[in-house]
């Protein structure tokens, strides 16, 4: 197994201590990472409501449970994020639904505490999160990445960039707004896609 990832993964903690460190933060008024402001404690505050609202209402549908049901694979899932990333608290709760229901070790590194880690896996040279690493357990291998946005969401932002040049603070409202309004469905279809490359019989279920 690569050394970084497996050292990481030593030093990673569970979904239920990452949401209890968000909280913590919250209380604190501050944020995980390694630059602390007003901007990114005030985002984390609205992150662990979203947050919240994700673990208490995201469901799976059924076509997709059955799908996933079928998998059974002997992976771990390692989540790197940030309690200040927007995208992240719309995402990791759905991975950790959608790991908890088949079964998948699910752990959660921060990204500035882990950088050795997150250059192994930046996207267009950023150091963007949330991403998801798919490991093997047997053979430390890794087997895909997911992130640092859903397909949908990532043609928006690339359709943006296209038009506009840069990323605006509407149009990060209306992506707010696209998430909401998903409620996961396009992580959770992507998720399926990528399971189903590990396991192509997962795809052939009706």
């Amino acid at each position: 197994m690569n050394t970084v990832i497996k050292d990481s993964l030593q030093g990673s903690m569970s979904y239920s201590t990452y949401r209890n460190l968000v909280k913590i933060l919250v209380e604190e008024k501050s944020n995980s990472g390694i630059e602390k402001n007003e901007d990114l404690a005030n985002y984390t505050v609205l992150n662990d409501k979203r947050m919240n609202r994700w673990d208490k209402t995201l469901k799976i549908s059924a076509e997709s449970q059955l799908k996933l049901s079928f998998f059974n694979s002997n992976i771990t899932w390692l989540v790197i994020t940030e309690s200040w990333c927007g995208d992240a608290a719309h995402i990791v709760p759905v991975l950790y639904k959608i790991a908890e229901h088949i079964n998948i070790n699910f752990r959660v590194v921060l990204r500035d505490e882990n950088l050795e880690l997150m250059d192994l896996f930046l996207t267009n040279g950023a150091r963007a999160v949330p991403k998801l690493i798919m490991i093997d357990n047997v053979t430390g291998e890794v087997l895909n990445t997911f992130g640092p946005r859903p397909s949908e969401a990532t043609q928006l932002v690339l359709d943006y960039k296209a038009k506009h040049g840069v990323i605006t603070p509407e149009f990060k409202e209306d992506l707010q707004l696209w998430y909401n309004k998903d409620k996961g469905q396009n992580i959770v279809n992507d998720i399926t896609e990528l399971l189903c490359k590990l396991e192509p019989s997962i795809c052939q279920q009706n």
